[in-house]
């Protein structure tokens, strides 16, 4: 949540809640301004802004970029116009918070008083939690501060990284079709994610560099959709698993080999929410 600048009374400012169902996650991860509005997203949970801004220049440029990140049909835009004066370059530097990290967060709250930004939620990691600090501090000048209220949601995450263990969920050549060896895999998680109640996930596809990437962006997300239609026909509520498609934009290994590519075209289970 983004809760504005405090000026002769008036509050300044914007409220961002990014509830990745991970958006969130979370929540994910490397992801690079340039490549955030092309990835596909499908069933998470709204990203609401709202707050007074003090003009429709500065309310339509948080906006696109909101919707960059996010995509236009997550972003729930609650801003109002207000007889306000932001500090100087104020709407640029709003702007550089709202970067790719964001995204990195589930169950977030981004909050800006004056020159204090305050950032709380989920991560997946202690490295995660230092670093989008950092970029953040980074972006402003030395008269602005960040309290890093970060929190890494280990226990859930590590249930489900260790049912995973490294195994990959795999598809036929260049489709969505899961492969009869990935079922027992499939069921295992599954049987993991049920145990983790009220909980929400976000099941992530990616793939490797060959080919155009748009195409791979699609199979990406068809295959996660693959894998959410197979683990809702186990019992997992439909409503309590989002979908992303990452294409090659998060490779975790070199595409220059058939062992990279072979790592690289995966899904990756996170826990929001």
């Amino acid at each position: 949540m983004v809760s504005g600048f405090i000026h002769a009374g008036r509050r300044i400012g914007l409220v961002i809640v990014p509830m990745l169902a991970a958006l969130g996650g979370s929540v994910v991860w490397a992801q690079t301004a340039a490549d955030a509005g092309s990835v596909a997203n499908a069933g998470a949970a709204p990203v609401v802004v709202s707050g007074t801004v003090p003009d429709e220049a500065t309310r339509v440029a948080i906006l696109t970029r909101m919707r960059e990140l996010y995509g236009p049909g997550r972003v729930v835009d609650q801003l109002s116009l207000g007889a306000v004066v932001a500090p100087a370059q104020w709407r640029d530097y709003v702007q550089k918070l709202l970067s790719s990290h964001l995204r990195q967060v589930s169950h977030g709250q981004l909050s800006i008083q004056g020159q204090v930004v305050e950032i709380r939620g989920e991560v997946p990691n202690e490295t995660v939690r230092q670093q989008v600090a950092s970029d953040m501090a980074q972006a402003l000048n030395p008269t602005y501060t960040v309290r890093n209220g970060l929190r890494v949601a280990v226990q859930d995450q590590s249930v489900v990284d260790q049912a995973l263990a490294n195994r990959i969920v795999e598809f036929e050549p260049g489709s969505a079709v899961l492969r009869p060896a990935s079922l027992p895999l499939l069921d295992e998680m599954a049987t993991v994610m049920t145990r983790l109640k009220d909980r929400r996930f976000e099941v992530i596809g990616h793939t490797d560099a060959d080919g155009a990437r748009q195409a791979n962006v699609s199979l990406s997300l068809a295959r996660a959709q693959a894998v959410k239609t197979y683990l809702v026909a186990k019992g997992l509520p439909a409503d309590r698993i989002a979908i992303s498609g990452m294409g090659p934009d998060q490779p975790v290994a070199s595409n220059a080999t058939e062992a990279g590519r072979a790592r690289n075209r995966r899904i990756e289970f996170r826990v929001g929410s």
